[in-house]
């Protein structure tokens, strides 16, 4: 009969192996892969470490700041005192014993009004201020300081969409660029194996040594091309740093740019779109009616004011001693008879009126020149889309003919570099047309205001 095996060594080696596997799933294993930025990471990236955003936030949270401030003067005012003085001027010492409530027969001494002692007092007073009625002047001003709130942050909301049509931009030329870096790449592949192929040819005496030469000029042009375009890609790489904020972002390998078909409506929608959507329209729209308001304000100013005032005052000989107390209060009101100054204050405000009413019909006719481009920018790149498709398929199949015959004999080797610059030219072109239609759709979106960091996503 065996003897039972001992299963506690298989267990523990069982226990140890499950351990592993469970802190590499936790932690995951070391790798120097990085996973390609996209294009909403580097908007949020953006949004949320560029200065201009910050400037704008500032501007925001000041605007809302102003106006809290403004709703204090309807609050009443109430301020206590403590003071403590000392010396012999008459009226001083004249009025603080009857303050305090030590006023003797002896004070009346002509010696002691003219020469009194030095005497002390110890002062306790609350004071309290109420405006009661300004002609509705607050009112107005806090109208105003609403109304410039809502503007700041519409304001910040623009900042934010240019933001993202900057980092937008960047990343899509980012993607042009590695393309191009690819192809010229491929071409430079292809222009060696064509040197390599002629040399052939001219060693079995089908080709003369100009092919050759013409052959290796032609590498030497890929070769500078590949030089330019990897200096587009790192150029594009610091206009992208640049867009969002991060000068310590490193180069990556992106998804590879896609061409994208986008729908676009009518030119009298979008300029409806842009009128109800443009933050920095609305913004300016806001400010607008802030001006209204500041104009109010100022003609405001000439009408009554009506205020309630109130004191109340203890003196002692003492910090803790007992002294005599006093209370006055009372209404005020007061009209300024001679308001010179109001008057150009008023001219001055009906003044920037003018100007912002003229910067709001600017802002309205700039509105719609830009949403025109944007609409033709992008049915225009749509078009070209579509005819650098079909460019690049008809130079593709003219160049594999004319290998075809250049292989057999039938070609010159200058016929067949033509076709080969004809296809790689087609080929920029194909990627540049669907750069450009990215970015052209990037631009109607900034332009009817409905360029937000959702609707960046259609162009990953």
């Amino acid at each position: 009969m065996k003897k039972p095996t001992n299963l506690r060594p298989v267990i523990l080696r069982c226990c140890r192996v499950l351990s592993l596997a469970l802190l590499v799933c936790m932690w995951g294993l070391p790798t120097d892969a990085q996973e390609p930025l996209t294009l909403r990471e580097a908007v949020d990236a953006a949004l949320r470490q560029s200065p201009e955003t910050a400037i704008a936030r500032a501007d925001n949270q000041e605007a809302k700041s102003a106006s809290t401030l403004a709703r204090t003067q309807l609050l009443p005012q109430l301020v206590f005192t403590e003071d403590l003085s000392r010396g012999n001027d008459p009226v001083y010492a004249f009025g603080t014993r009857l303050r305090q409530r030590r006023f003797t027969q002896a004070d009346f001494a002509l010696s002691a009004l003219n020469s009194p002692q030095p005497i002390g007092n110890f002062s306790t007073r609350f004071a309290g201020q109420w405006l009661a009625f300004d002609s509705f002047k607050t009112q107005r001003k806090i109208h105003r300081s609403d109304l410039l709130r809502e503007s700041a942050s519409s304001s910040a909301t623009a900042v934010d969409q240019q933001i993202v049509f900057r980092v937008v931009a960047a990343y899509q030329q980012v993607l042009y660029a590695q393309r191009e870096v690819d192809v010229t790449q491929h071409e430079r592949e292809t222009a060696a194996a064509l040197q390599s192929s002629v040399d052939q040819h001219v060693k079995a005496g089908l080709a003369v040594e100009s092919d050759r030469m013409s052959a290796q000029v032609n590498v030497a042009v890929r070769n500078e091309e590949l030089i330019a375009a990897q200096g587009d890609l790192e150029l594009a790489w610091a206009t992208l740093r640049d867009a969002m904020g991060s000068l310590n972002l490193k180069e990556t390998g992106l998804k590879p740019i896609q061409p994208h078909t986008f729908s676009q409506g009518k030119l009298e929608e979008e300029m409806g779109t842009a009128a109800k959507m443009r933050p920095d329209l609305t913004a300016l729209g806001k400010a607008q009616l802030a001006q209204a308001s500041a104009v109010g304000a100022a003609k405001s100013d000439f009408g009554p004011r009506v205020s309630a005032y109130g004191n109340w005052e203890e003196d002692r000989t003492s910090f803790d001693g007992a002294g005599g107390n006093n209370w006055v209060a009372g209404v005020q009101i007061s009209v300024d008879l001679l308001p010179m100054g109001k008057h150009a204050q008023v001219e001055r405000e009906i003044a920037a009126k003018r100007k912002i009413d003229a910067q709001v019909a600017l802002a309205q006719q700039h509105l719609r020149l830009e949403v025109s481009k944007a609409h033709i920018h992008l049915r225009t790149a749509a078009m070209q889309v579509e005819a650098a498709q079909a460019a690049l398929d008809q130079s593709a199949e003219s160049l594999r003919i004319l290998r075809n015959r250049y292989d057999a004999g039938l070609a010159t080797i200058t016929d067949l570099l033509r076709a080969e610059d004809a296809e790689r030219q087609s080929q920029s072109n194909y990627w540049h047309a669907v750069y450009s239609n990215a970015v052209a759709y990037s631009e109607l979106l900034y332009a009817t205001g409905t360029l937000t960091p959702d609707a960046a996503e259609e162009l990953q």
